[in-house]
């Protein structure tokens, strides 16, 4: 029986913690709730969990216009 899972084929997860999203942008905890309380960023609920929504949140930032 074969075993191996190709983890090439697996899709990516759009979807990433507050606190992975606020290390990985160099925020504080606190202020990324406070982003994702007012709808600054964009959530998914699934279950008790509200994750930011990257995929949107990278959709979104790609229609802005872009100003100097």
């Amino acid at each position: 029986m074969d075993t191996h899972i190709d983890l090439s084929q697996m899709p990516s997860l759009p979807v990433i913690s507050r606190q992975k999203f606020a290390e990985m942008i160099g925020m504080s905890e606190g202020i990324i709730e406070g982003w994702m309380n007012r709808g600054y960023l964009p959530t998914l609920l699934i279950g008790k969990h509200r994750l930011i929504n990257l995929a949107l949140l990278n959709k979104l930032a790609l229609e802005q216009e872009f100003f100097l």
